[in-house]
């Protein structure tokens, strides 16, 4: 399976992200990956599962453009 997850950073900002682990956030959340590091702690507050790895990174890269930007804004 591979996911593609939201993240609430400790500023209230959004991190969008994709994995074929889950746990990959608990590296976010002790400050494994360097983009997140600075704003921990990170809160999960989404995912979704794709059998797809390629569907999977297709929505990801949707999530962080401009209209998938929008659509977060308003669904989460």
């Amino acid at each position: 399976m591979y996911y593609v997850y939201i993240l609430c950073l400790v500023n209230n900002d959004k991190y969008v992200g994709f994995s074929d682990n889950l746990n990959r956030i608990v590296d976010h959340d002790k400050g494994k990956c360097t983009t997140t590091s600075k704003y921990r702690p990170v809160k999960l507050e989404w995912y979704c599962c794709f059998k797809d790895k390629k569907k999977a990174l297709s929505f990801e890269k949707y999530l962080k453009g401009g209209s998938g930007t929008e659509f977060r804004r308003r669904h989460f």
